[in-house]
């Protein structure tokens, strides 16, 4: 049998120490304040909402209005620590409570573009029929922290790299940067694939044959489609928006 005494321990501070570290965090949070309203998407605000745990200090409470009041309204609600709660409830009964989200990753699809001296990597060279072309270029479709809507929709054109290809592979990348360029950049994972069967027979024999791909962002989820504009077939598949 083990006894361990009650031990009883007291931090003693002074009042400066005290101040620095609450400073780099008022700090922080006054720039993160200050580039949404200089630099954010959406311009003309009006209102700040304080909420969260953190949101209960009154040394906070009183930083925020004495800095920003004179410009926004500073709004904190009732039951600040349980606002991000009650909003997170309220969206699962009602989705379109939120009517723009930011998009968390960057977004698209792995290409082959001409190849150009002066932009690509020679490592990259890739010669095909006499073509010199650039490879496992990143795409993009949307950029991390774009603001969405629910319906928004992106469209691209591709063109199978042979007239004659039976079937398209296309890869779907995210990446936690904003300026990726290609698909075998530290950052850039693979989430999704599309395969479009090409060998179904056409009365009509295109010099080029176009592949669209579709990017559409419902409220949870984006919906990614391949369609061959030949044919009108075409296949889907989901990504997680919120992962």
């Amino acid at each position: 049998m083990f006894y361990m005494p009650f031990v009883s321990i007291t931090v003693f501070t002074t009042l400066q120490h005290y101040l620095s570290i609450y400073l780099s965090i008022y700090l922080s949070i006054y720039l993160s304040i200050y580039l949404s309203i200089c630099y954010g998407p959406v311009s003309d605000l009006k209102y700040l909402f304080l909420v969260g745990g953190f949101a209960e200090s009154p040394m906070l409470q009183h930083f925020v209005r004495q800095e920003f009041g004179d410009i926004l309204k500073v709004i904190i609600p009732q039951g600040v620590g349980l606002s991000i709660l009650k909003g997170a409830v309220l969206y699962g009964l009602d989705p379109s409570v939120v009517s723009i989200r930011r998009c968390r990753l960057t977004y698209g699809v792995g290409v082959l573009n001409k190849f150009d001296e002066n932009k690509h990597p020679q490592d990259k060279l890739f010669t095909k029929d006499g073509m010199n072309w650039c490879s496992d270029v990143f795409d993009k479709f949307v950029v991390i922290n774009q603001p969405l809507r629910a319906g928004d929709t992106v469209v691209r054109s591709y063109t199978p790299a042979k007239i004659d290809q039976k079937l398209s592979i296309i890869n779907i990348y995210a990446s936690d940067k904003k300026d990726v360029q290609f698909i075998t950049d530290p950052s850039v994972r693979k989430c999704g694939t599309l395969s479009l069967d090409l060998s179904t027979e056409s009365p009509i024999t295109p010099t080029r044959r176009e592949i669209q791909t579709i990017m559409s962002f419902a409220d949870t989820e984006i919906r990614m489609t391949a369609l061959d504009v030949l044919t009108g077939k075409s296949v889907k598949s989901t990504i997680d928006f919120l992962e």
